[in-house]
């Protein structure tokens, strides 16, 4: 039975009308062409809360001509002043945090408690990078044959396009746009259609912050697709960062190609979670609800396969369950929700597809599985045991409130199913013996493991994976260089 709340107010402090509509180009606000526009809405109920600037190709070149303009004395400036308007970004985003929070609520439909976090984890990109800012340093050494020095000096890379998904509205630009700026880069943002006004409030609060016209540029639009191709062939870019789907990164990859641009790739996942037999059960639990529920399931980060050994499998399903069921599904403003709605329709039959066929292939419901469309998307946080692994759950990325367990007996069969998948983003480990828990960690083809842990996501660790999950590291000193051109200089003196 879902336990989902039926308030249907915005207890906001918000004033949903003074934010930004309109498209951000060269530091003007402007409407697109012919007045073009698409409507947002909230995940929560259904309806259209507001209508942003649609644009087109043409527009997005004169975003890109913007950026470009404004590169060399971006480049130029200090990097201590840099910094310090990074700084000030953070510092506004803070002040306004609670404003951000909502917004990210309302548009994307996820908890309030969720939206909060991620709006501090959002604005801690901006201090970190005001720090790297500063420690972009080179090399300089002599050549082995004594012929001459060897001088390396990082310089940004050009204008960087960015695309974001709806997922993490926040957290995704700011993780894109601080190491772009820190490093000396200008760009053009395109935020998902899904959640466009928390990237052109955050346009405004950077603006504020100091951030000089033509630096950042935001483009909303419904033809993704197109505006961003059209951008990626454009000789004046030189760098694509991507966070979405597997399926559009390998689409964006190949018109990348042609223009030979820097990539920086976050994909999808398929993220395994193991539990020893030895393991602390409320440890593990507490992590799954983490790595599960965190954003309802709608992050490339979230537990997919639970992989339980099969001495403590009984208690740990029933002990998920038991918490799973209890928790408050409703909009996700309200303060009382822990799960709120998934982003739109499609996404909740996708979700419920799942389900459904795991069920038919054998798994066993233990709770959840029920849906509510008709006023807002949402689907109950469900469990499945004795899911079977050619189950479409267990190959899929779920991106919903789901957990699908399966009982193993020995380390190299977990470990071997825990690898047979296309994606490899993060790996969840629980167990008592510290060895172990290593020798598992570096056997796992994940870019990230949770050791213990439910929760990794840091902007001081390198964010990223391997094989189909993506190309490259977001977050600590990696996330920088991925914005730089490495220049080498042979010099006699």
């Amino acid at each position: 039975m879902m336990n989902k709340n039926t308030g249907n107010t915005h207890p906001f402090t918000l004033d949903l009308s003074a934010v930004p509509t309109g498209l951000y180009v060269g530091g003007t606000w402007r409407a697109a062409a012919s007045n073009a526009t698409f409507d947002v809405f909230d995940p929560s109920t259904g309806k259209a809360i507001a209508t942003v600037a649609d644009c087109s190709e043409k527009e997005a070149m004169q975003a890109v001509e913007s950026a470009y303009a404004a590169g060399p004395a971006w480049a130029a400036t200090a990097p201590r002043v840099r910094s310090e308007i990074l700084r000030r970004c953070f510092e506004l985003m803070m002040a306004r945090s609670g404003e951000l929070a909502e917004l990210i609520s309302l548009e994307n439909g996820k908890s309030l408690a969720d939206a909060k976090g991620e709006v501090g984890y959002a604005a801690e990109f901006f201090r970190w990078f005001a720090e790297e800012a500063v420690r972009l340093n080179g090399e300089l050494y002599i050549a082995p044959s004594g012929a001459n020095r060897i001088l390396v000096e990082h310089q940004p890379i050009g204008v960087a396009v960015l695309v974001t998904p709806w997922n993490f509205p926040a957290a995704m630009a700011t993780r894109k746009i601080a190491p772009a700026l820190a490093a000396g880069c200008t760009c053009v943002l395109k935020p998902a259609a899904e959640t466009p006004l928390t990237a052109l409030l955050l346009a405004e609060i950077f603006e504020k912050a100091g951030v000089p016209p033509g630096v950042l540029n935001v483009v909303t639009t419904k033809r993704s697709g197109a505006v961003v191709a059209a951008m990626l062939q454009d000789r004046r870019v030189r760098k694509l960062s991507f966070t979405g789907s597997t399926e559009v990164g390998k689409v964006l990859l190949r018109t990348a190609a042609d223009n030979v641009l820097s990539c920086s790739m976050e994909l999808g996942g398929n993220a395994p979670f193991i539990v020893f037999e030895d393991a602390d059960l409320d440890a593990a639990l507490d992590g799954a609800m983490i790595a599960k529920m965190r954003n309802g399931g709608e992050a490339c980060t979230a537990a997919n396969r639970f992989f339980v050994h099969r001495d403590i499998a009984e208690k740990f399903s029933q002990a998920l369950t038991k918490r799973m069921a209890g928790l408050k599904v409703g909009p996700g403003y309200d303060p009382q929700t822990q799960c709120g709605p998934l982003i739109n329709l499609e996404a909740v039959r996708r979700v419920k597809g799942l389900v459904d066929d795991a069920v038919k292939r054998g798994a066993v419901l233990l709770t959840g599985g029920t849906v509510s469309t008709d006023d807002g998307y949402f689907l109950a946080p469900t469990v499945l045991t004795n899911v079977s692994p050619d189950s479409a759950i267990a190959q899929q990325e779920i991106f919903g409130p789901v957990a699908a367990l399966t009982v193993f007996d020995d380390e190299a069969e977990v470990i071997a199913a825990a690898n047979n998948s296309e994606f490899g983003l993060i790996s969840y480990v629980f167990t008592a013996d510290l060895k172990r828990g290593l020798r598992v960690s570096e056997r796992l083809e994940s870019g990230m493991i949770g050791l213990n842990r439910g929760l990794v996501s840091d902007p001081a660790a390198p964010f990223g994976g391997s094989k189909h999950s993506g190309i490259g590291r977001e977050g600590s000193h990696h996330g920088i260089m991925e914005f730089c051109e490495i220049k080498y200089i042979a010099a006699n003196w």
